[in-house]
């Protein structure tokens, strides 16, 4: 019976690594295999030209920009859900995650019917010279709503199996509401936003539908790397493509790097 089981253990190990190998490993292997079969001098050329250099620079920084508010508001949902009662709760949870079951296309249709210069909001907005579409600032709007579920999601399930001793110790101390969250419950909570945030990062770094509906594709204004990659192969220019794309898969990595880099810290000085 032991051998069977360890048997029945090997397999599914070996079919678990074998789908994971087929379903995100050869894809990634068959970029590299790719650039280097064309021409990696061009692949580097086209990387760095101006376009391309700029495309990647505003994707990088709405998503810092977006995540600097998601890692605020996602953590605030998260604990509203969590700590009070109060009618419409279970909706509200279940309307976390609609963000990921409206394909993106939809929701770069929804916000620019929402806030564009035709609506009521974009009209508003118009008089105080905020333009949502077509702009920066709507690239960020849809990255929040296409990445809103991932740090609520990551810092719930702490905040559900948190106990509540050192909380109430900290309060019996003499501690601020302020200071027990600050000084108790965030270093707990620190490693699940982290997560979060870099869940939402590297979402972000490869949002295509929503952002091409509401900002478009405007070179050196509103075109994120997605939408130049999409472009480029569109003009059959394979090694525009995969320049941005190696640049972008490299930033995903980076980005999971630091994130157990940080999980490690975090957890060394709990």
């Amino acid at each position: 019976m032991r051998s069977e089981g360890q048997h029945r253990g090997l397999l599914l190990r070996s079919f678990a690594l074998l789908y994971v190998g087929l379903l995100i490993l050869l894809p990634i292997f068959a970029v590299g295999v790719k650039t280097f079969s064309t021409s990696p001098a061009r692949v580097l050329h086209e990387l760095f030209t101006p376009v391309a250099l700029a495309s990647l620079r505003l994707t990088i920084l709405t998503a810092f920009a977006m995540v600097a508010v998601n890692v605020v508001t996602g953590t605030a949902t998260a604990w509203v859900l969590v700590r009070y009662r109060f009618p419409g709760r279970k909706v509200l949870d279940s309307l976390v995650d609609l963000p990921f079951a409206i394909p993106t296309v939809v929701t770069g249709i929804m916000l620019a019917a929402l806030y564009g210069p035709r609506s009521v909001v974009g009209r508003v907005l118009g008089r105080y010279g905020i333009e949502m579409v077509y702009s920066r600032v709507g690239i960020v709007l849809a990255l929040l709503f296409v990445t809103f579920p991932f740090v609520v999601r990551s810092v719930q399930p702490v905040l559900m199996a948190w106990e509540k001793e050192a909380e109430e110790a900290a309060q019996t101390l003499g501690a601020s509401p302020f200071q027990v969250f600050a000084k108790v419950i965030l270093p707990a909570l620190r490693p699940s936003i982290l997560t979060g945030a870099a869940l939402s990062f590297s979402r972000a770094l490869g949002e295509f539908g929503s952002i091409v509906v509401l900002a478009g594709n405007i070179p050196f204004k509103t075109q994120v790397a997605a939408v130049y990659v999409y472009g480029e192969m569109e003009s059959s220019n394979l090694e525009g493509a995969l320049g941005v794309s190696l640049a972008l898969l490299l930033f995903s990595f980076l980005i999971l790097l630091l994130l157990n880099l940080l999980q490690r810290w975090s957890h060394r000085y709990e």
